[in-house]
């Protein structure tokens, strides 16, 4: 079964940039359909997604929070997905995830379920100080 480890999360201060890498543990993003998502989760708070992109046809899905300063991005070769993020704020602090589902539709809507991802790697902390 694939892993999915992510790596990059640190304490930044607001207005800093990270860039966040998904590396799966196996040649994966290359089927059909297979969408890559980063998710995060602040204590007390839900799960939201953050991006979200189709590896074949690189299309993407941004949460509203984070439009415009943060980026998806991938590089199958070596089977990562990346999120770059920028102009970061306090409550862009969380938990980020990176998971992994099969969907050949729109992502707006699927995106946004958590249920509709199988393969979720372990999470890494994002703390960005004011």
């Amino acid at each position: 079964r694939v892993q999915l480890v992510e790596s990059g999360g640190s304490s930044v201060q607001a207005g800093g940039s990270l860039r966040l890498s998904c590396t799966a543990s196996e040649v994966t993003y290359v089927y059909p359909g297979s969408c890559v998502a980063w998710f995060r989760q602040a204590p007390g708070k839900e799960r939201e997604t953050v991006a979200a992109t189709r590896t074949a046809d690189r299309s993407t899905y941004y949460g509203d929070s984070v439009k415009g300063r943060f980026t998806i991005s991938q590089d199958i070769t070596k089977n990562q997905v990346y999120l770059q993020m920028n102009s970061l704020k306090p409550e862009d602090t969380a938990m980020y995830y990176c998971a992994l589902g099969y969907y050949g539709g729109p992502l707006a809507g699927w995106a946004r379920d958590p249920r509709n991802f199988g393969v979720w790697g372990q999470g890494t902390q994002v703390t960005v100080s004011s």
